[in-house]
This record gives C-alpha cells, structure tokens and sequence, in this order.
C-alpha cells in the first residue's frame, strides 16, 4: 500500500477537513495538492514520534532529527502545518479513532508506539527549581552558549539579538538594528557621564553603541559565558575599557547602583512569573531617583484563564528553555507595583517580523556553515523557530513592547522630554560632544 495517500486520508478524517499541504512518504509515494509546499516523511520514525506524542512536541522532535522536513515556501508550509496541530477537529467516535490509530501505526511499522528517545538537542533540565539562579544559568547556556560564530552568521555584524527598528529607508538589518540601539538610547534620555546598567547585554552591542556615542559609563551584564567572551574583546578592540565593564552576572547579584539608567532588551521573557515582580523591585532599586527603564520584552495575548497559560512545548524544549511570555497589561501593573512610573509604550509587533525573516534569510544563504558550526538538529531549530516566530508576529498571536518607566523623585521632576514622543525624533536626543 502507497504510503501517502492512505496518511493524507486518515488525517483527514481527524482533521474533518482535507490534508492541507503535500505529502511525501520514505516509500516515495505522494498525495494532496499539488500546488501547496510538500512535507516530506523521510522516515516512519517521524509518523512514530507524531503518534507517541500527538501535538506540536512529536512533530518537532521529528524536525530536529531530520525524519521531517518541507520543501517548497517554509512560510506556507508551517500555515499548513497549524492547521494540523491546532485545527478544529470534529468529534470522531472512539472506534473510528482507534481503528485510524492502529492502521497509521501499522504504517509506521510498529503494532504499539513505542517511545524514541528524543534529539540530543532538547534539554535535559537539572539545577533545582524553576527560575531559581543556577536553573536560569543552565536555561541561558543551552540557548545562547552555542557558539558565538554561529550568532554572527545569523544575526549579521551587528550582533543584536532583538527586534530591530526599521523604516521606508532601511536598507540593511544592519542599519535597522543601529536604529534600534540609537532609539534605546534616546529614549533613556542618556547624556555623557550617565551610569548605564544593560541587563541581558547579550554580546555587547548596546552598551558599546551608548558609550562610544552618548559618552555613558556602562555595565553590562549576562548569564552567557560565551556571549560575555565575546563582549569583552569588542570592548578592548574599541578601546573603551575604561568605560564599559562586561559581568558574568545574574541580576539578582547586582548591588552596585545607583545607575542613571538600566535597559533590559529581551531579557524578562527569561525571568519567568513567579520572579517578575523580584524583577521589577530589583531594577527599581538600582536606580537612583529619576532614573530611567526601558524595558523591551515579548508579550502575548491575555487568556480567559491565565492559569490555563502553558509555555509553547517546542520553543520551552528545544528554543528558550523555562521562558515565559506576560500579556503586556499585567508587566505594567508589575513595574507600577514595584514603584515606577510608565511613561511611554510603544508596540515594535512588525518590526520583529521584519527582523526574523532576516535572520531566517542569513541562515539559509549559509546553511552548510550553520550545520558545521553547531549541529544539524540545532540549525534544523533555529530555522524553524525564527520562521514560525516571524508569523506568530506577523499574525498577531504575540507582540513585542518597549515599556519607558522612571523612578519618581520626591518633586515629581522629570528627565525626559515635555512631548513625549519627542524622543523617536532622529537626532533628538542628547548626545556626547
């Protein structure tokens, strides 16, 4: 019997609607539209894994370890496959249900769905308590500890790993990121001299970027090994040693404010809900009176029933490990919690798609140095996380937030501008001379 065509109709039947991309079977055989990408089953591993662990964690497991693949427009086909993991699906009567089970099982080759182990790139949690600091340090390392000549390929010589700021004008994902790290700043109303805190500072870029062109004093810190290596020999080929300091800190062990302003670019999404508001207390406290917050985060839409909140199975086990998105209401009432005045929101939602697919884009153009570099299950993740991440945006299923915030003073004066968009305005802010 031809494998895909019988696949294609019994998916249907779960599905209550026809297979709605290509198949291609490891026998060869292959059936549904013939317009729409094609997912190829390149092994009845991939059909075992799908059975064993129905939903988004079988199919990704079977991605990673290269049994499933697409060929054709990834955009389209990961729409399709949406459609299969999170369809509406009509009621099917359990004899029915069983009867389709066993047969996709007899396909596989197996009579019962016996469990395989699953990639060597899914993380393997140990270090106590979720959130707690040696948890989180694992966490970062798995995610970012993966070679910092990897992240060049992908996210290009500005070495930024967050949403960038474009316009009509943008030429490069280059220039769009230096408007992103020129906006930070000028949002935070930085001037020379300023004590800059970044948390999360990743590889450098930003706390460079404030020094050498707003003069500030910067410290940037982070759980990465690998990415504070990397800053380090950024900052002394800049020869700005004297003035920007990297840290392989947690920011629970930071004591040595006041600063003028803290930046957190990306980072909260790490700090999980059971800590946002130690979060929040923290960086308050690190701030003088006066001091500004920018804080650029990740956001989702509220649920009916947040306790009903799950971390996506893919991305916690594969991607961002113990990561946790927050609807953006509940991160200003946090921040406003802990004492700080919320000043500016600005939504960057299709920035980041922008931003994604070209990083997407890097990978792909250099996909054999990718896989050299790391392995071919973790450039099978990065590709696929960053593509389905850039229509989660595009789709509006999650959002990215710059929050401004400030830490009031006891006469309510301000360091920020009296309009207050004044400071998105291109040479706006105030500069070193």
């Amino acid at each position: 019997m031809a494998v895909a065509p019988r696949l294609t109709a019994l998916a249907g039947q779960f599905l209550g609607t026809p297979f709605p991309l290509r198949l291609r079977a490891w026998d060869g055989s292959e059936a549904g539209p013939p317009a729409e990408p094609v997912l190829v089953l390149r092994h009845p591993r991939a059909l075992r894994r799908i059975l064993f662990r129905p939903g988004e964690l079988g199919m990704a497991r079977a991605w990673v370890a290269g049994e499933l693949d697409v060929e054709g427009d990834l955009y389209r086909a990961l729409e399709g496959m949406a459609v299969l993991l999170h369809g509406r699906r009509p009621p099917m009567a359990g004899r029915a249900r069983l009867a389709a089970v066993r047969e996709m099982l007899a396909l596989a080759g197996r009579p019962l769905p016996v469990p395989l182990p699953p990639p060597r790139e899914e993380i393997r949690r140990r270090g106590g308590p979720t959130h707690s600091p040696r948890r989180d340090r694992q966490a970062i390392s798995h995610h970012y500890d993966v070679g910092n000549d990897f992240y060049e390929l992908v996210l290009g010589p500005s070495m930024v790993y967050s949403c960038a700021v474009w316009d009509e004008d943008t030429m490069s994902l280059e220039e769009a990121q230096a408007a992103k790290l020129d906006l930070i700043c000028r949002k935070l109303a930085l001037r020379e001299g300023d004590r800059l805190l970044d948390v999360g500072c990743g590889w450098g870029s930003l706390v460079l970027h404030a020094a050498q062109h707003y003069g500030v004093r910067a410290v940037g810190i982070t759980l990465s090994a690998e990415q504070a290596a990397y800053a380090r020999e950024r900052v002394a080929k800049e020869d700005l040693g004297d003035r920007v300091e990297i840290r392989v800190q947690d920011y629970r062990e930071t004591a040595d404010g006041p600063f003028d302003a803290v930046s957190s670019i990306g980072m909260a999404e790490h700090v999980g809900a059971v800590r946002y508001r130690e979060y929040a207390d923290r960086l308050f406290g690190l701030l003088r009176p006066g001091g500004r917050l920018l804080n650029h985060q990740i956001a989702r839409r509220p649920l009916p029933d947040e306790s009903a909140y799950r971390a996506d199975p893919f991305i916690d086990a594969y991607v961002f490990p113990d990561g946790e998105l927050a609807p953006l209401g509940r991160t200003v009432s946090l921040l406003e919690d802990a004492g700080f005045e919320v000043r500016d929101v600005e939504s960057l939602r299709e920035h980041y798609a922008l931003t994604l697919r070209r990083w997407v884009r890097n990978l792909e153009a250099d996909w054999a140095d990718a896989v050299r570099l790391t392995s071919p299950g973790r450039a099978r993740i990065w590709r696929l996380y960053m593509a389905a991440s850039a229509l989660s945006f595009e789709h509006g299923r999650i959002g990215v937030n710059q929050i401004l915030a400030t830490r009031p003073t006891p006469d309510g004066d301000s360091p920020l501008p009296l309009r207050p968009r004044a400071w998105t305005e291109r040479g706006g802010g105030r500069r070193a001379s």
